[in-house]
This record gives C-alpha cells, sequence and structure tokens, in this order.
C-alpha cells in the first residue's frame, strides 16, 4: 500500500473490517462519539480512500452509496509496522527495544513472537 492510512482512515477501515458493509452515515455513528467528526469529513474522507483503492463502492441504496474494504486489516498493518521499522532504520531489535522499555512488551508477547519465528523457521521462510 502506497499511502499510509491516517487516524480517521483507520476508523473508517475498522468500521468496515468489523461490520462489512456501510453507508457513510453508517461508519460516522461506528467513530467513538467524543471524537466522531462531521458527517461531511467523513464522506470526503471516504471518496479519497474510495480513489485510492483503500475501499469500494458496492451499491446505491436510495440516495446513498454503501462502500466496502478492498484491502485488508493484516495488509493496513503490515503498512504500519512497515512504516514504523523504517523510522528504526529497519532494525527490528530497536524496536522490540524501544517497546520493552516503555512497558508496551510483554513476557507473552515475546513468548507469541518465539512461537511465530520458530514456525517461520520450519516452513524455511
Amino acid at each position: 500500500m502506497a499511502n499510509r492510512l491516517s487516524r480517521l482512515e483507520f476508523q473508517v477501515m475498522d468500521a468496515l473490517w468489523d461490520r462489512g458493509q456501510l453507508s457513510i452515515r453508517e461508519i460516522q455513528e461506528e467513530i467513538p462519539a467524543r471524537k466522531t467528526p462531521a458527517y461531511t469529513t467523513v464522506q470526503t474522507t471516504v471518496y479519497r480512500m474510495e480513489a485510492k483503492g483503500i475501499l469500494r463502492r458496492v451499491r446505491k441504496v436510495g440516495n446513498f452509496h454503501v462502500f466496502e474494504a478492498a484491502i485488508t486489516r493484516e495488509t493496513a498493518q503490515r503498512s504500519v509496522v512497515d512504516d514504523l521499522l523504517g523510522y528504526f532504520g529497519g532494525r527490528g531489535h530497536l524496536l522490540m527495544a524501544h517497546l520493552v522499555k516503555s512497558g508496551k512488551l510483554s513476557l507473552s508477547d515475546v513468548r507469541e513472537a518465539e512461537k511465530l519465528l520458530k514456525g517461520h523457521r520450519r516452513r524455511g521462510e
């Protein structure tokens, strides 16, 4: 994915990933109440995301359009992590050290990562 998603774009996508096909009004209603942007802001964001191929219009019902995600949550998350790794010079251990120091990485997280690495190694990837 060439474009990084903004916070609002991630909120839009979270609504679509969680609920499936939604109208702009329904997307707006899914955004947390204290941070809910104006309808026109969500509408503009959705149309821009459609132009970027992040979501797609699936049908028109009356006067409104219904949209669905065109990318997976995993694809979007992978893009964010790749960008983040870039800030650490592509060196995963520096990112891991930061997460440990900040208290955002637990021992159970490390054990889970270790399992993934062992599985990855067994498959020869």
